[in-house]
């Protein structure tokens, strides 16, 4: 079992919900994701989503396209990003998956970087640009190396697509709660709760619901229907109005706010 699969074992052993922080890595530079890595961790962050950044990230917002542009721009590449995670791995085993678009995997090279990835620390892959049924021979690169590839669900995924995504997928299942891009919004689908509740007739995987989700208050209530909830633009927004001390200490803080929100305030972990 990767420390995807462990962290869900524990949280639901206890009661609690999975937070699931997204940042992208390279935003502003590598150093600052290494270090604030360890701030989401400690402020109650229980799996980490690293953005690959992309040239062409058509599922992102305007948010997380900015925060791409800019990783890109600090010359942030796939190599460095698992040099990071390597780097992490010396002092946190906090689950870290990488999120992002084929591409970059594809250029990399399928297999060596399952190897790579691997022997890095990185537990698990989502790639929403990559469907299930296309996506035989990376997973068996991965499943050989340890590696979750998490699937991803929408609003308008019927019962096939669901059992697809649970048969081929592995560490749990992202259910998009929204049809469009990633982005904070007011209000987040009501229909979420009727639609995870079908996604949990079809499948053992745990469920985490993400897109739109960017207040403590959306984020209680995604915990009440799912087992856990992925915040990012929220997150990502921060490092466009700060930097250095300040951006730790708002990162930090809202992290808090978001895992208190679930239920239980967060604890020292994953050191």
């Amino acid at each position: 079992m990767s420390r995807i699969g462990q962290r869900f074992s524990e949280l639901r052993s206890c009661g609690e919900k999975a937070l699931v922080t997204f940042i992208t890595a390279g935003d502003p530079t590598l150093a600052v994701t290494e270090e604030l890595i360890g701030i989401l961790a400690e402020a109650g962050a229980d799996i980490i989503e690293l953005g690959v950044p992309f040239s062409d990230p058509m599922a992102d917002g305007p948010t997380i396209q900015r925060s791409s542009e800019r990783a890109l721009q600090s010359g942030t590449n796939l190599p460095a990003i698992l040099e990071s995670v390597r780097s992490v791995r010396r002092t946190s085993q906090v689950p870290i998956l990488l999120m992002g678009y084929y591409n970059p995997v594809l250029s990399y090279g399928g297999e060596r970087f399952a190897v790579d990835a691997a022997a890095a620390g990185v537990d698990g892959l989502l790639l929403v640009d990559l469907p299930p049924e296309e996506s035989g021979e990376l997973r068996g690169y991965l499943t050989r190396a340890g590696i979750d590839l998490i699937s991803l669900l929408t609003p308008t995924s019927d019962d096939d697509r669901i059992d697809l995504a649970g048969r081929y997928g592995s560490g749990f299942l992202y259910y998009v709660s929204v049809t469009g891009v990633t982005g904070t919004r007011r209000e987040v689908s009501g229909d979420v709760a009727g639609a995870v509740a079908r996604i949990k007739e079809r499948t053992d995987l745990p469920v985490a619901v993400g897109f739109g989700i960017s207040t403590p208050q959306q984020a209680g209530q995604m915990a009440a229907v799912a087992d856990g909830v992925v915040v990012g633009s929220a997150l990502v927004n921060l490092f466009e109005e700060y930097g250095g001390e300040e951006l730790s200490e708002k990162v930090s803080t809202l992290v808090r706010s978001l895992k208190d929100a679930l239920g239980h305030p967060p604890r020292l972990r994953h050191g």
